[in-house]
């Protein structure tokens, strides 16, 4: 059977299971697994074993389930809505006053969450009651949420940063220290756009309540402290280079288990909901690793990344119009997919081709990160657009209304990332040479 049928046969399979309403790991895997009976029989199968135990013995994965630890840990002790809450005193001076604490608080939660649809649901489910008894402009206010939440995979720990790491090779905490910029850019450009928009039309949200006394301001930052403190001791230690990733989270999930039963409500049964919801997640993206892996040696078994090699490489394709094509693969999987299959099942594909047109790896894993951002928030089947919509009730056309400005910033913010790269590049190259 030719090359050209396999191909099709595997991804008319995987259009159909994902048609069907399969699991995305199932989607995966069964065509991976398809495409390589094709191409050796029954022999070729003999390799799973070993590409199983190769992928999920590793030492750098193990991160993702204590970074999901730590943010379920947060979440249960009243943590995070603590931080909320003093996140809102810090910037109540600013015009938009709660809608400010949207970014500031998906920015927080990010810096410890490492998923977008997590940071937008965690902090939705706070904001929006708050948002909706004080009268705030609801397409405004749901938009914010919708795209604060794509923050949680730029502004590190980034939960699809390591996976991509882990499937390239690259340096997390090169690729943690190159996402900073660009994320903590694109929050205060959003609360920038929230300011001006208010300052322009008051009536989109109420005067907020400012800080009044030195008490008050105390009181907020001891409101936020917790974080803080957790982000120096897991990041901080990361980044000095005492530590590597995997022992970076585990610093940060015991310093949230620690303060989560000192200063935070957590009790032995809400720890214990923590440690419940962090396995089932944990299993789902295990899992999905897992089946990216199949299908990354089943392209390597059958010769299908040179072939591609060879067929983008006669297209002649310029630097610019690589990217464009990226950005548009992106955004189609959006429509139906999360972030984390995004990225397992476009890297195996994309990755070989970098040095075709001369692209950093770490700039690369940013800029995908933030293509996926706008997929996630791109009408009109954005993932954090239904998540959003979901949690306030609000009208889908009132939610991407209030998104789309921020869906053109950050598609903005991709183009300056692609003409100037040294925005990314710049703080892990110098720090981490």
């Amino acid at each position: 059977m030719e090359l050209g049928v396999e191909l099709a046969i595997t991804v008319g399979l995987f259009l159909l299971l994902m048609g069907l309403g399969a699991d995305i790991a199932i989607s995966i895997m069964v065509p991976a697994m398809l495409y390589l009976y094709l191409q050796g029989g029954i022999g070729a199968l003999n390799s799973l074993p070993f590409t199983s135990w190769g992928t999920l013995n590793s030492f750098t994965l193990t991160a993702i389930p204590l970074f999901l630890l730590m943010a379920e840990v947060l979440g249960e002790s009243g943590l995070s809505t603590r931080v909320y809450r003093g996140l809102g005193k810090l910037v109540s001076f600013l015009p938009g006053g709660l809608l400010q604490t949207n970014i500031a608080g998906c920015a927080v939660f990010a810096s410890v969450c490492g998923s977008s649809i997590a940071t937008a649901a965690s902090v939705g489910r706070v904001a929006l009651p708050q948002l909706s008894s004080q009268g705030y402009n609801v397409s405004l206010s749901v938009g914010s949420l919708a795209a604060g939440g794509t923050l949680g995979i730029l502004i590190p720990p980034s939960l699809a940063m390591i996976i991509y790491s882990g499937m390239t090779e690259t340096s997390i905490p090169q690729l943690f220290m190159a996402g900073m910029v660009p994320g903590f850019l694109l929050a205060m450009i959003f609360m920038t756009y929230i300011s001006i928009r208010c300052a322009i039309n008051p009536t989109l949200a109420p005067r907020a309540h400012v800080i009044a006394s030195p008490r008050d301001f105390l009181g907020a930052l001891g409101d936020v402290l917790p974080f803080v403190i957790i982000i120096v001791g897991s990041l901080g230690s990361l980044y000095m280079g005492w530590v590597t990733t995997t022992e970076a989270a585990t610093v940060g999930s015991l310093l949230a288990i620690a303060l989560g039963f000192t200063v935070g409500d957590l009790t032995l049964r809400k720890f214990y909901i923590a440690l419940q919801k962090t396995i089932i997640v944990s299993s789902a993206i295990l899992f999905l690793v897992l089946a990216a892996f199949m299908f990354s040696a089943a392209l390597g078994f059958g010769g299908l990344n040179e072939a591609l090699n060879e067929f983008v490489e006669s297209l002649s394709l310029t630097k610019v119009q690589f990217y464009v094509a990226v950005f548009a693969i992106y955004i189609l999987l959006g429509m139906v997919i999360e972030s984390i299959p995004m990225v397992l099942i476009t890297v195996p594909l994309i990755f070989p081709l970098l040095h075709l047109y001369d692209v950093d790896p770490i700039l690369f894993g940013v800029l995908i990160v933030m293509f996926i951002e706008l997929a996630l928030i791109t009408p009109p089947v954005g993932v954090n657009l239904f998540v959003i919509q979901g949690i306030s009730g609000a009208p889908l056309g009132q939610v991407v209304r209030g998104a789309l400005p921020f869906t053109i910033i950050i598609f903005l913010g991709a183009i300056a990332l692609t003409i100037w790269p040294e925005i990314a590049l710049w703080l892990p190259y110098y720090f981490l040479r």
